[in-house]
């Protein structure tokens, strides 16, 4: 690996990554994922000796291919790789990330472009559902300008439709993986739901907060929610979540900004300075359950308007479509850019 393998650094969303095509790593899990802890220069705080950004969001790797599967274009499998630890996970999808997967597979010529708009239809291979980009391609070519601005995000680009199909039970076999709308775990009220990302939904009051902190006023939290997930994984049958970056705590409060909901989130145990794309997909499908944890606490927009998921930096849309506890469509714009296209060079083994 000393020549370097090419990679793509692209900025998904509110998160930042690495894409690779399946090709240019090594076949071996074990392999691409001891290679890719060296990439990113994990384990370090500072990710000094990487291309990691010293935080969760943006210490995240996209592993892309062509698809054997009819109507599918191409698959995606993302890895969430630990800062100061030497994991890497792929028990959860990335909304982010996916934003920049459409014009990934175009740029590398997996996908041909339209001359207008492209779709790509996209299988998330971490819980084997699918989902369409769709974005602009004049010419033929990605075109990342525009004026579509999303919160946590400086200026404007070109906007990234995600339509989501089937990612009800993503992780957990089930959109309520215990069958009800509200358990209690752990001494504390929640809903726990799984709508592409594994969710414990609580409210902020019951952990002694309001719900507008600032992420790190909520640092004394860390304990009492690793206290909840530990408890609440096993409760969703993802067994001991104790090393696992899923479920995400969402902690909601009454909106202030003239959203639906306001949410802090912890992933898992670090705040979150916005929102993921699938945790507020899965926050949103929560609290339009009655008797959900925070549905009481809702704004709910008029029939047809997208839901306002307030969060530290601003307001993500979300729409979803529910029938009574069984989700039939769900999507959200986000957007994405190219940040560099090249070759990188991973430090040698520890």
């Amino acid at each position: 690996m000393t020549a370097g393998i090419r990679c793509m650094m692209m900025r998904g969303g509110t998160s930042k990554g690495a894409y690779f095509l399946a090709e240019d790593l090594p076949a071996d899990p074990a392999e691409r994922d001891e290679l890719l802890l060296r990439v990113m220069g994990t384990p370090d705080a500072r990710q000094i000796d990487g291309i990691g950004g010293a935080h969760p969001l943006t210490s995240k790797v996209a592993v892309v291919f062509p698809s054997a599967r009819p109507g599918v274009d191409v698959e995606y499998l993302f890895l969430q790789l630990g800062v100061e630890e030497p994991t890497v996970s792929d028990r959860q999808n990335c909304g982010n990330l996916l934003a920049g997967i459409g014009p990934f597979a175009v740029e590398r010529g997996l996908v041909a472009a339209a001359p207008d708009r492209t779709s790509v239809r996209i299988r998330m291979v971490n819980s084997d559902s699918i989902a369409t980009a769709t974005f602009p391609t004049p010419d033929g070519a990605v075109d990342y300008d525009g004026d579509t601005a999303i919160s946590g995000v400086p200026g404007t680009a070109a906007p990234v439709t995600l339509d989501f199909a089937d990612t009800a039970g993503s992780a957990c076999g089930a959109l309520l993986p215990t069958g009800n709308v509200r358990d209690v775990v752990d001494g504390v009220e929640v809903t726990l739901i799984d709508n592409g990302m594994p969710v414990v939904v609580a409210a902020a009051s019951d952990l002694g907060v309001t719900g507008y902190e600032d992420p790190a006023a909520l640092a004394g939290l860390r304990d009492r929610i690793q206290s909840l997930r530990l408890a609440a994984g096993k409760a969703m049958g993802l067994g001991d979540v104790s090393g696992a970056s899923v479920p995400k705590t969402t902690l909601v409060a009454p909106p202030r900004d003239g959203g639906t909901i306001c949410t802090r989130t912890f992933i898992p145990l670090r705040v979150h300075t916005s929102i993921g794309v699938l945790g507020a997909v899965t926050v949103a499908t929560a609290v339009l359950m009655d008797g959900a944890v925070g549905h009481d606490l809702a704004a709910f927009p008029s029939p047809g308007a997208p839901m306002g998921v307030e969060h530290p930096t601003g307001t993500l849309d979300v729409e979803v479509e529910l029938d009574g506890t069984s989700v039939r469509r769900s999507s959200i714009v986000r957007t994405a850019r190219k940040l560099f296209d090249g070759t990188v060079f991973p430090r040698r083994s520890l």
